[in-house]
């Protein structure tokens, strides 16, 4: 059995979550999320607790049981707390500006790169190189931070680019002149 699929998943006072015909909803003091979860998997909610149950022991219920409990877990703790992803801008002119809604990045090209964040997603500037990507969608989040990242990904020579904020980007030494 799934050690992550048979935890139970508390639900905070002031979340209300319903199951009904395959859709899994839950709302909270930070928003609403909806997701569909596979029609095999049971989701059972009583006494302020969910709990996800698989049918059978055959492989593609067991392969689903611990990812549907996380997706769960996921969505619950994004209405109460939310999620956020902070990237840091290292290089010489490396910078990002908010004005309104839009995010203008400085990265070394010709032209500055501006983002629009989608419905959902709030980008704040610390400082002039440090971006915190936050939103109820763990999912969202991480799609929006990658995004942003492949703009100008790390490079290992002079480690500059965008990169998360604990990332380690391995450092490689570079050439080294003829004797």
């Amino acid at each position: 059995m799934s050690r992550i699929g048979r935890k139970p998943i508390a639900v905070p006072s002031g979340v209300e979550a319903k199951y009904e015909n395959g859709l899994f909803t839950v709302k909270g003091p930070k928003g609403t999320l909806s997701r569909e979860l596979h029609k095999d998997m049971v989701v059972k909610i009583a006494d302020n607790e969910i709990n996800i149950e698989r049918p059978s022991d055959n492989k593609l219920h067991r392969s689903l049981h611990g990812t549907t409990r996380s997706v769960v877990n996921n969505m619950v703790e994004g209405v109460t707390k939310g999620f956020e992803k902070k990237l840091e801008l290292v290089g010489v002119g490396y910078r990002a500006a908010k004005s309104g809604n839009k995010i203008t990045l400085s990265l070394g090209f010709s032209h500055p790169v501006e983002i629009v964040p989608e419905t959902g997603i709030e980008i704040d500037v610390e400082g002039t190189n440090k971006l915190i990507i936050k939103g109820i969608n763990k999912e969202q989040v991480g799609a929006v931070a990658a995004k942003i990242r492949s703009l100008r990904e790390p490079e290992p020579y002079k480690g500059k680019g965008i990169r998360y904020e604990n990332e380690v980007v391995r450092r490689k030494v570079g050439k080294t002149g003829k004797k």
